[in-house]
This record gives C-alpha cells, structure tokens and sequence, in this order.
C-alpha cells in the first residue's frame, strides 16, 4: 500500500491547512504594523487610510461575494438589512476605532487588547443570552485582562502623554467590544448564506460605509498619496487583509475551527516581535508576561466553550 500526505476529502496535503493558518496570523499581526508605518510616513488621517485600504482590498470583497453566492437563492430583505448592520459594525466601525487608537498606543498592546475579544464575547453573551460564567470563565476574565494591565502599568511609566495612553486603550477596547457583537450576532446568518458569501458581502456594505464617511470628510482628490505611503497601504490591503481573509477561510474549510483558533493564537506574540523589529517598540520580559496571561486567559475560554 503507498501512503499519502493527501486528505481523502480535499485531496490538499495535510499541512497546507495549518500553513495557510500560520500564514493568515502573520497577515492580522502585522495589520498595526502596517498603520504605525503609514502614520510616521506621512501626515494621514484614519478616515482616509481606511477608505484606501478598502479601495484595494474591495475587488476581493466583491469577488468572495460572487464566488459564495453562485447557486444559492436570493438574500432576504431582513438578512440585507443584518447584512448592513454587521458590514457597519464589524468592518467600518470597530476598524475607524482601532485605526484612530492605533495613533495613540504601540502595536504590541492594541494587539493584546483587541485578543480579549473571547473573555468580551463570553461576558456578551451571559448578558444577551443569559448564559451563566462558570468559574474557569472568571478566571480566564481575570487572566486576560490581568495581562493587560501588566502592559498597561509597564506603558504609563514610560509615556509622555498618560491622557494619549488611555485615550488608545479605550478605542482599541470598543475595538474589541464591536468585534466581539458582530461575532455574537452574525451566527446564525453565516449558516444561512455561508462565510465565504456573508464575508464577502458584509466586506463590500462596509467598504460602502467607509467611503461614504470619507467623501463627507475629505474630497476624491486626498486619495492621492506618496508612493511611499501607497507601497504600505497595498501592504495593509494585501498582506493584512484581502489574503488572509481567505487563507482563514480555507484553513477553516480544511482544518475546522479549533485548530484554526489555537494557531492563531500565536498573534500577539508575533506582533511583538514586528513591533520591536520594525518599529523599535520597546519589548521586554513585562510584555511578553502580559501576552501569556492574555493568552492562557484566551486558551481557558476556547477550552470552556469546547466542552460546554
């Protein structure tokens, strides 16, 4: 009998879902970087950033939309209506949030911050739901957000502008407080129309969105930009957005979730590491002991709704 590397369903060798993982985290952890770069490159405002950002990855949008929606019926006037609601909330609001934070803190903690959103989800859905918090739950709550004040306290001492350093971490958190009600919502949506047409579909409304807010604030023409400040939004367009959007969807499609959920939790880590190496962010033994709190705070709660 000759044995192969091949999965008998997809006929993709084995490692290919658990790369394009790894690969996909890369791309979301180096998403701050890529806005820290084009703030210190040129004076650009969020909204702005955003809309260009949009600009390149909306071909990718459209196209997940057309390829998810091939055979399947028409959407419904109430799921249109969901569809804007999470495009608003999901992809145009928590992202103005997190780019406006981003010009306040480093890379390292918006990325801490935004990874609380499992601990955030939990607390949602025990308020929504009336879902009851078990005593591993608390004690992730309590890890994670442990591991952010550790950060926090590091960042105080050595910061100019405390006023600045709060100002960020609240936007990052709200950051994650819409992420976190846009993933308790959208569920029963995705199984109505699919992710990869749902993905897709949310992502155009909410390039809709961006571009709307920008032409109340800007004219067509500040779109024009320094070809060193382009290079780094198709970096942000390509690199930490319309790529791993879709590697993500092929590791979920090839490798389910709870794999796909425990590789990318090597992102605050390597957020880390690119903000030190490219941005000279300062790292040290405080960081990376905030990370693992976050993280072990991340892995209880992906535990605890495993087995319950």
């Amino acid at each position: 009998m000759r044995y192969s590397l091949l999965t008998t369903q997809s006929r993709k060798p084995l490692w290919i879902g658990p790369l394009f993982a790894v690969l996909a985290a890369v791309g979301f952890s180096a998403k701050a970087i890529f806005i820290k770069a084009a703030y210190a490159t040129a004076r650009i405002d969020s909204i702005t950033l955003i809309a260009l950002r949009m600009l390149f990855s909306l071909p990718f949008f459209l196209g997940m939309a057309w390829w998810g929606s091939r055979g399947q019926p028409p959407i419904s006037l109430r799921d249109w209506a969901l569809l804007s609601w999470f495009g608003f909330l999901g992809y145009y609001f928590s992202s103005l949030l997190d780019f406006l934070g981003l010009q306040y803190i480093s890379a390292s903690l918006e990325r801490l911050i935004l990874f609380t959103y499992p601990a955030v989800v939990l607390v949602l859905s025990a308020a929504m739901y009336g879902r009851s918090i078990h005593g591993r739950e608390v004690l992730a709550l309590v890890l994670s957000f442990a591991g952010i004040a550790v950060v926090f306290v590091q960042d105080l001492k050595i910061t100019e502008s405390p006023r600045n350093l709060w100002i960020g971490i609240g936007l990052i958190f709200g950051t994650s407080l819409m992420y976190a009600l846009y993933l308790v919502g959208n569920t029963g949506l995705i199984r109505r129309l699919g992710s990869t047409r749902f993905t897709g579909m949310a992502a155009s409304i909410s390039s809709i969105f961006v571009l709307g807010h920008y032409l109340v604030a800007h004219s067509p023409a500040d779109l024009r930009v320094p070809a060193s400040l382009s290079m780094i939004v198709v970096g942000l367009s390509l690199v930490s957005t319309a790529i791993p959007i879709w590697m993500t969807s092929e590791a979920l499609r090839l490798i389910g979730p709870n794999r796909v959920s425990i590789i990318s939790s090597i992102g605050p880590i390597l957020t880390i590491w690119m903000g030190a190496l490219f941005l000279g962010e300062t790292v040290n033994a405080v960081t990376y002991l905030g990370a693992i709190l976050v993280l072990g705070g991340v892995a209880l709660v992906t535990s605890a709704s495993r087995h319950g």
